[in-house]
């Protein structure tokens, strides 16, 4: 008999077993990524939509539906792998949103707004002795509308979380397939005659089930479409620059889901400062979703508009990074059910908190411990060797009014304080009192584990602690006995693969006016013309670094520029 050699590379991507060696979808090799050598989840992209038609299948449907957009990331778990998201394959090779996914989402709705025996009619119900009457409609799935899904299928997760927040830990990001801002086509059809007064009915209860999001991760931002009709507990307009997320084939991409990211984690730094850290991880689990165990659904679901994007490159030569400058709408909503009304305005209040305690101490996305070193670094100019730092985020003008909080350093105490309390209300209505917190942890917002310093910056220009990041704080003088003191590549500041203990944020102030023609008598924001900010530093101390020890030292009794605000 003939041996065909390493016979197991004959056979597609899609067919072998996730084993090292054969297939592994998830896992990225650094070797290979050096090399420029295409890995697993590539090749399996590739051979998939190779085979595709160039065709959409036809779905049978009555009523005229509209194609409806997804405004960032659509993903499905077909569930032929253990551990990886892949998605589910239909008719033709193209990806498939199922038509029992549908039911399920469509009755959901319908037993939140309809009556029973409308549910019944349209979804069907369970007979006495095990039998079940059909209803009648009929759930054909959905499509993508053209070949646009094959652009950019290769997702990437990276997960940070007990990383930046709890302990220092390796991690490594994973890839998934999902579809990028496709527009979808739903079919339903019905096995009775029904009226255009009612298709228009039955159409506008599956907007009303987007509306909540579709197909896996939804909380994290996935799966929401360009229009949603949720319960908005939190609004508010941004507008931000950084570092965009680099996609497995080097391009840039601007992921909303660092919204989200960003809440969790200071959710978790300020319930681990009240309450114990197991308490703080099951609080945070059920706001924004987990899947330890059998899974939560969280609370909150985030869905972020963008109006204006543009996508670019910054640095040279093995610093170029892809970059974003954004701004749009930030939705928080609620994301299941919660019948008591306290406990909904408590949840409301938090969102609202969580948000604002982001923006006054640090951004989003990549490196958003760091102020921009474009806006406050004369050296990190456009097209730099330098590699890019840091991000930064400011309301949109709409949200000013509403949302600017913390306009001079005083406040900052009171506004921490106030943060405080909101997020022990939501604790204290959803555990036990204790007088345990997460005193293990790198970054629990207790007085104990942090300080806050600040100082009036009267321009972009005059950053002082961006320079610390680079340099020495202290030069060394002999008369004086002092001798050199830095930061730079430090338990402090950080260094290649490690995070640092100290945030740095340029925050804008922002003047309010009345307009004296506006009989409303409502204040107008204004940004004063020399642009002051708040320059703020948020040290996680670190008693076992003498580095660290020095840096308290010197910003205590050395410097005269910086006060501590907290905790007083």
């Amino acid at each position: 008999m003939t041996q065909i050699p390493d016979a197991y590379q004959k056979v597609p991507m899609m067919f072998r077993a996730q084993v090292d060696g054969r297939c592994q979808l998830q896992r990225i090799y650094p070797a290979r990524t050096k090399a420029r050598e295409p890995q697993d989840v590539e090749l399996w992209v590739d051979e998939w939509v190779g085979e595709a038609s160039d065709r959409p299948p036809n779905l049978p449907t009555t009523g005229n539906p509209q194609p409806y957009e997804i405004n960032w990331r659509f993903v499905t778990n077909g569930g032929q792998d253990d551990g990886i998201i892949r998605p589910v394959i239909g008719a033709y090779g193209w990806p498939f949103y199922p038509g029992s996914s549908m039911k399920g989402v469509f009755r959901a709705v319908c037993r939140a707004v309809c009556t029973p025996e409308q549910t019944d009619r349209y979804c069907g119900k369970e007979l006495p002795g095990g039998d079940f009457q059909p209803g009648i409609l009929r759930f054909h799935g959905g499509y993508p509308t053209s070949t646009d899904w094959t652009e950019g299928l290769v997702d990437m997760i990276h997960p940070q979380q007990e990383r930046q927040v709890q302990r220092e830990k390796r991690t490594r990001a994973f890839a998934q397939i999902s579809l990028r801002q496709p527009h979808l086509r739903f079919g339903i059809s019905s096995t009775v005659p029904l009226d255009a007064a009612e298709w228009e009915t039955v159409w506008q209860l599956w907007e009303t089930a987007l509306a909540r999001g579709l197909g896996c991760r939804v909380s994290a931002g996935y799966g929401q479409v360009a229009n949603h009709t949720g319960e908005v507990l939190f609004h508010c307009t941004l507008q931000g620059q950084g570092q965009a997320a680099k996609l497995i084939d080097q391009s840039g991409e601007f992921r909303p889901n660092i919204f989200r990211a960003a809440l969790r984690g200071h959710a978790l730094r300020l319930f681990g400062g009240l309450t114990s850290a197991e308490q703080a991880e099951r609080l945070v689990d059920q706001l924004f979703g987990s899947v330890r165990g059998s899974g939560d659904v969280g609370l909150l679901a985030m869905s972020f508009q963008p109006g204006q994007l543009t996508m670019g490159r910054y640095g040279r030569d093995r610093w170029q990074q892809p970059t974003y400058d954004v701004e749009g709408d930030l939705y928080w909503m609620l994301n299941r059910p919660l019948d008591n009304v306290a406990q909904r305005q408590a949840l409301s209040n938090l969102a609202r908190a969580l948000m604002h305690f982001a923006m006054v101490f640090g951004g989003f996305g990549k490196s958003w411990r760091r102020a921009d070193h474009r806006l406050f670094h004369k050296d990190y100019a456009e097209l730099s060797s330098k590699p890019l730092i840091g991000c930064h985020w400011q309301w949109g003008e709409e949200s000013l009014t509403r949302n600017y909080q913390v306009r001079k350093l005083e406040s900052i105490p009171g506004f921490l304080n106030a943060v405080r309390a909101v997020a022990q209300t939501w604790v204290n209505m959803q555990t036990a009192p204790t007088r345990d917190w997460a005193a293990t942890w790198r970054e629990a917002w207790h007085p104990d584990k942090v300080q806050v310093w600040g100082r009036l910056a009267a321009h972009e220009d005059d950053s002082i602690a961006i320079h610390w990041l680079h340099g020495p704080y202290r030069r060394a003088n002999r008369d004086l006995g002092l001798s050199e003191g830095t930061i730079k590549n430090t338990s402090v500041t950080g260094q290649m693969g490690k995070i640092g203990r100290l945030w740095h944020r340029m925050y804008p102030i922002v003047q309010l006016k009345k307009r004296k023609d506006d009989p409303t008598g409502k204040p107008f924001a204004i940004t004063p013309a020399k642009g002051q900010y708040l320059e703020l530093l948020t040290l996680f101390p670190d008693q076992s670094s003498v580095e660290c020890r020095q840096f308290l030292k010197f910003l205590q009794n050395e410097q005269p520029d910086f006060v501590q605000l907290w905790p007083q």
